[in-house]
């Protein structure tokens, strides 16, 4: 049997009474393993197409899919690089489906790394609207920046940034918030050594003093009629209930909602609140919606858009790669040049490490198409594009970074795509495409 504080398993025998058993068999079992579709560059059909091993459909959300527990490692394929799907223990979905986000608004994701929820708020988003992205440690925000990148995101803003001085500049901006809070780890108990070692019962309560802090930030953020869903992935009634019922009393003007969800179980005491416990599916999560109910005015600066000198030359650059001219403004940011998302409030002081997708860098009087671009681009969007299958040579030699024959008549940049899905691109000349696949990335395999 695996080992597990006999002060955790009391807590668990007290909350189940007599499922505590049940509990017990599931936490002898392996953790469930699970990968989300990404609509915004694939389809259910060619991702099933390119697995070798079946996939099952979630109660989690619509693209959130069981794989069996002897699947290869899925990150090894082509549509895993192209960011076709995200590999995600399934019931982790369920606070953004809870979340709602919608087409066109501005939702903010406060813990965000190391993506997870954040790339499926964006599949959600459809490209329309603002997603900011935030992760207090910039180590792990850079993760969360490759994640989003990798996924096709164009509408998001990254920042690593206190959560206080992040919803206070940005107060009564966002439509919704996610606090995916950072908590004692419970849920992850099978597939984390780390996070059984780190337990004990202060542990508990020292995180559910954080998570207040942090939904008491989260709450400035929201516009008027604004959503907060607040999750973990922990079992603790402290950290779950307790800590939403003690928000709720600070803040009398946030009302709990339905979460209108049937996955899981109501929560203790709180049947408006969705939990998961290995018995039902998924690893371990809670999940709280709650509504502002107060005026709320936005303080959020406009951005101060402005004319830059290569601004011209990246105009045209993107003319050259794409069908259709560029309907959003360009920023730049260092020697960086990006495409700025819609809503785009002011950025100073925020730790903003990236807003909207990267066009590319300024490198000796030229730009340097970057990888992101063609990441968040369709084929069809492209004036030129290759196109291999999941299973070739040619798209294994490309992630290798190697240099690949092509059609003679391909000049300049194209687009490299996996069963019809934006992987990378090239520069082509004479029959030949140099590899522009990221060194950082490339397979080994």
């Amino acid at each position: 049997m695996n080992e597990y504080p006999s002060a955790f398993l009391g807590r668990m025998h007290t909350l189940l009474g007599d499922e505590y058993f049940d509990f017990l068999e599931c936490m002898e079992q392996p953790s469930m393993r699970g990968i989300r579709l990404n609509p915004i560059k694939c389809d259910e059909k060619t991702l099933k197409n390119a697995l070798d091993f079946p996939i099952e459909i979630s109660s989690f959300s619509p693209y959130t899919y069981y794989i069996p527990e002897d699947a290869d490692k899925p990150g090894s394929i082509p549509l895993h690089h192209a960011g076709a799907f995200y590999s995600q223990e399934p019931s982790a979905a369920s606070a953004v489906t809870i979340l709602g986000p919608q087409p066109g608004e501005k939702i903010l994701d406060l813990c965000a790394a190391p993506g997870g929820k954040s790339t499926q708020i964006a599949a959600l988003l459809a490209g329309k609207g603002l997603l900011w992205s935030n992760e207090v440690v910039r180590s792990r925000a850079m993760a969360l920046l490759s994640n989003l990148e990798r996924m096709g995101v164009s509408n998001a803003v990254i920042s690593s940034c206190h959560p206080e001085l992040l919803c206070e500049t940005l107060s009564g901006f966002f439509d919704r918030v996610l606090v995916d809070a950072p908590c004692s780890g419970e849920g992850m108990f099978r597939r984390d050594a780390q996070a059984v070692q780190d337990w004990s019962e202060e542990h508990v309560k020292t995180c559910a003093v954080r998570q207040g802090l942090i939904l008491d930030s989260a709450a400035n953020a929201l516009r008027e009629n604004g959503i907060l869903v607040y999750s973990t992935c922990t079992f603790s009634p402290e950290e779950n209930e307790e800590t939403v019922r003690a928000f709720l009393h600070r803040h009398p003007d946030f009302i709990l909602e339905d979460c209108g969800a049937s996955f899981g179980r109501p929560g203790i005491g709180m049947p408006q609140a969705r939990r998961v416990f290995p018995m039902d599916g998924g690893d371990g999560h809670f999940v709280a919606k709650m509504r502002r109910t107060s005026p709320a005015a936005c303080r959020a600066a406009d951005y101060p858009f402005a004319k830059f000198p290569a601004e011209a030359d990246a105009k045209a650059l993107y003319c050259q790669i794409f069908n259709t001219p560029l309907s959003r403004p360009l920023i730049q940011s260092g020697s960086s040049i990006l495409i700025a998302p819609e809503f785009l409030p002011g950025l100073s002081g925020l730790g903003v490490i990236r807003a909207g997708v990267m066009l590319g860098e300024i490198q000796k009087g030229r730009i340097e198409p970057a990888h992101a671009l063609f990441l968040s681009s369709l084929p069809h969007q492209l004036r030129q594009t290759v196109d291999f299958s999941s299973r070739s040579s040619e798209i294994r030699a490309y992630l290798h970074g190697e240099e690949l024959e092509v059609d003679p008549a391909l000049k300049g940049y194209a687009g490299v795509a996996v069963d019809g899905v934006m992987t990378g691109f090239g520069k082509c000349s004479s029959g030949k495409m140099k590899n522009r696949y990221p060194k950082g990335l490339r397979s080994h395999t």
